[in-house]
């Protein structure tokens, strides 16, 4: 009988992460070892800050939920040795800025791959995606270039209003009619 409870809670576990898998625009794997307890709650907090979902799953898990969800086979290459998941549901690009930022800041771990909008991602995939800006800053610059030519077009505009209503030298030399 306990057998049983064990098998459908690991499967209710595996439904879950198949879920998350589901639901995340990026998810990054990688390898937490040598990282003290103070420093993943620090990771912790930050990446809770993020709006990203840090979990620590056996691999065989992850490897069902994949499947599950669908996800390509070449996951299972990632999910060797010990393995921690951050998942980023609103921006994904926020796990993988985080990840780098900790191995840069603890000069420990390594990020393994990950899988950017259900495809399965390398690790250098994932540095490059920890590289682009945020989303926020992604939006200004759109919204920057969207309005730079507006901007030109209004001051061209001025420029030529204002030359109408001020006089030239030639016309405040003229004498003015009484």
């Amino acid at each position: 009988m306990a057998n049983i409870q064990v098998i459908e809670m690991k499967a209710k576990q595996v439904s879950e992460v198949a879920d998350k898998l589901k639901r995340a625009q990026s998810v990054v794997f990688f390898d937490y070892r040598g990282l003290t307890v103070e420093e993943v709650t620090a990771l912790r907090a930050d990446m809770r800050k993020a709006g990203v979902e840090y979990i620590v799953i056996k691999n065989s898990m992850v490897e069902r939920a994949a499947r599950e969800a669908g996800i390509d086979e070449s996951v299972v290459a990632m999910l060797k040795g010990p393995s921690a998941f951050a998942f980023g549901y609103d921006d994904p690009v926020a796990p993988a800025k985080i990840i780098k930022e900790a191995i840069k800041k603890f000069k420990k771990c390594e990020v393994k791959g990950g899988i950017i909008n259900g495809t399965v991602s390398s690790a250098a995939d994932i540095d490059k995606l920890a590289d682009l800006p945020s989303r926020e800053v992604l939006l200004a610059r759109l919204l920057g270039s969207m309005m730079s030519p507006v901007a030109s077009f209004v001051r061209v505009i001025n420029a030529i209003k204002e030359s109408k209503d001020t006089p030239t030298a030639e016309a405040a030399a003229e004498p003015v009619a009484e």
